[in-house]
């Protein structure tokens, strides 16, 4: 998505740890994981960049993280099958010249279709749910089961780039110079 949008761009892994922050609204979470896992990679580049941070969760009457394992994502999915969900993107830019930090969220309403336990148990077999918020990849084989979405789709798939582009621009970085 990034290369999408005329990016030039390095990845580099954090290793923070994925801890839910408590105290913080809902929203607030995932911008604070995606400013811990920003702050982190800061931490190690020696030149000027602006760090992206980003994290997604899936939230239907709590945040449902990744599954643990298979009992957890059949559960998850039963959970959502039916009802519609949201998900909400944290994203947090740091430059590492200027230390200006700039925190945002992107949240996109999901509705998922019915769905049998036999097609859960079949898709979450697969494996595909198993490192994916709310145990489910809008952008793989689980695309079939999502009936209607309200927002950005870019935002279910764990990056919204409306919202980066937009705050890419707060930062003075002009991204349709590079497309």
């Amino acid at each position: 998505m990034l290369e999408q949008m005329g990016l030039k761009f390095d990845v580099i892994t954090s290793n923070t740890k994925e801890q839910m922050p408590y105290g913080l609204v809902t929203e607030e979470i995932p911008m604070e994981l995606a400013y811990n896992k920003a702050m982190d990679v800061a931490s190690g580049v020696s030149q000027p960049a602006i760090i992206i941070g980003a994290d997604t969760v899936v939230v239907k009457d709590e945040i449902l993280g990744k599954p643990k394992n298979e009992e957890e994502a059949c559960q998850m999915l039963l959970r959502l099958q039916g009802q519609t969900h949201e998900v909400i993107t944290g994203l947090a830019l740091v430059d590492t010249w200027t230390g200006k930090i700039k925190k945002g969220y992107e949240k996109t309403l999901v509705e998922m279709a019915p769905l049998s336990l036999q097609e859960i148990e079949h898709y979450v077999q697969t494996g595909e749910p198993m490192d994916k918020a709310g145990a489910y990849g809008i952008q793989g084989s689980a695309g079939i089961f999502i009936s209607r979405i309200t927002g950005c789709y870019f935002n279910v798939m764990g990056l919204p780039i409306h919202r980066l582009w937009c705050m890419l621009k707060e930062f003075g970085i002009d991204i349709l110079d590079n497309i």
